[in-house]
């Protein structure tokens, strides 16, 4: 018997990669299903979609008309759509779309199994967006290696309440699960081979744990029993919320070397007027506490943000004191967008009576600055020692791998194949568009 083949389609963010590599897992331990890269050939298809970023609704419309195509062409085909905006969409996409099988909230992706027998027997579409918690990770296979970096999902949902921002609403209130289900997620990708790990969440390091004594934890203290266990090299994390960086996890830096010299923290503004129409919850000069701390913790720091640009009410004077903070904070690099409202965020209720050209014009100067910031930080790792976490074949030609710094950067450099996996000493020769040059300087086995 031929076995099913699923076609997946990720929109957006490092948590929808995730979340769409859990569903792949599910659908193959569940049913046996198998991955195809190409939905002309898929039994089931799955747009896992993102709302965050502008026209999220329409890109995903515009697509399942083409997949509709598909399955007039091929009746067996399952269509079902997961993620964001099919948390804000629910059964409006059965209304518009009526040949869609499934739609499946972030929260309910672990039911979809069912949803897609009940869709045969019942022979009507099915819809599930409710918010059950973290109940999907107690029916999620275990975690299986797929290189050697890994990324753990250790919780869900948000409780900021950014004015301009959906997912409170598409993903729930902020919960952490379990510590003893992370740990036991991170020993087992270790024994697997995994060396790296990125932990993820909405707000990540607002993480609250307990432990079987009854004891709670935060952040900080999760990052120390990660580091711990044998086997894990190096541990990232995304995406961490200015106000959740607490003087332990600044202390982390300095007391934990697992942890790369490498944080995310997006600001979004300079501005403590456009700080608080966005209700960030801090104050410009309690963000830059915290980059003076982790810079004292760990000098060679570096340190990326999210920037949005043209808020409603954002005067020029606003957006000069964001050029001053990106001055001030060097950041390595930055995600930077023009605003755009999401339906039903107080934001987009907010009078906006700049421009379009403007704020285009501000975004190109932001992120001008900030791409000659970059620019100058891989300039300066020039003729520096690296050690790099090998990940796989470059695309440079053969012969070449590719690898990533602790600072988040790909190195291309000539090597042989058995260092895929493996932690190795790269000298840096020369920087390149978007990557760096490198020559090898040993293995791992000389180095540790």
């Amino acid at each position: 018997m031929t076995a099913k083949k699923i076609f997946i389609k990720s929109f957006g963010c490092q948590m929808n990669e995730y979340d769409s590599n859990r569903i792949v897992d599910l659908m193959t331990d569940s049913s046996g299903y198998i991955k195809t890269n190409s939905a002309e050939d898929a039994d089931l298809v799955i747009l896992n979609t993102c709302s965050i970023r502008d026209k999220a609704q329409q890109k995903v419309y515009s697509e399942l008309g083409r997949i509709r195509t598909l399955k007039e062409q091929r009746p067996g085909m399952k269509i079902a759509v997961g993620g964001c905006v099919a948390s804000q969409e629910g059964s409006k996409i059965i209304e518009r779309a009526p040949y869609v099988d499934v739609v499946f909230g972030p929260q309910t992706l672990h039911r979809l199994p069912d949803m897609l027998d009940k869709c045969k027997t019942c022979h009507h579409s099915q819809v599930d967006v409710s918010f059950p918690g973290i109940e999907k990770f107690d029916y999620m296979p275990e975690p299986h290696k797929n290189g050697s970096a890994a990324f753990i999902s250790i919780m869900e949902g948000c409780s900021k309440f950014c004015t301009y921002c959906v997912v409170p609403y598409t993903r729930g209130q902020e919960l952490s699960r379990p510590v003893a289900d992370v740990l036991r997620d991170v020993k087992s990708l270790a024994e697997q081979g995994v060396c790296e790990i990125t932990l993820l969440g909405q707000n990540v390091n607002a993480y609250e744990g307990e432990l079987p004594d009854g004891d709670e934890i935060d952040f900080a203290m999760l990052l120390e029993l990660i580091a711990a266990i044998d086997g894990i090299e190096r541990i990232r994390f995304m995406t961490s919320h200015p106000t959740n960086f607490t003087p332990r996890l600044i202390n982390a830096y300095r007391t934990i070397p697992k942890i790369v010299s490498h944080v995310h923290l997006p600001v979004q503004s300079g501005s403590d007027h456009v700080l608080e129409l966005m209700k960030r919850g801090y104050t410009t000069e309690q963000y830059l506490s915290i980059i003076r701390g982790l810079r004292e913790a760990r000098p060679d720091i570096c340190i990326t943000s999210d920037f949005i640009v043209g808020f409603p009410g954002e005067t020029e004077e606003d957006f000069e004191a964001t050029m001053k903070l990106i001055d001030e904070c060097r950041f390595d690099a930055s995600f930077s967008f023009v605003f755009s409202p999401r339906p039903g965020t107080p934001a987009a209720d907010m009078p906006d009576s700049t421009p379009q050209e403007v704020k285009l014009e501000r975004l190109q100067k932001l992120q001008k600055v900030n791409d000659a910031q970059a620019l100058r930080i891989s300039e300066a790792m020039v003729g520096s020692i690296q050690r790099v976490l090998v990940t796989g074949a470059s695309k440079k030609g053969e012969g070449m791998l590719a690898a990533r710094t602790d600072n988040n950067r790909v190195v291309n450099f000539e090597g042989p194949l058995d260092l895929l996996g493996k932690m190795v000493q790269v000298k840096i020769t020369d920087v390149r568009v978007h990557t760096l040059g490198g020559t090898l300087i040993n293995k791992e086995k000389d180095f540790n």
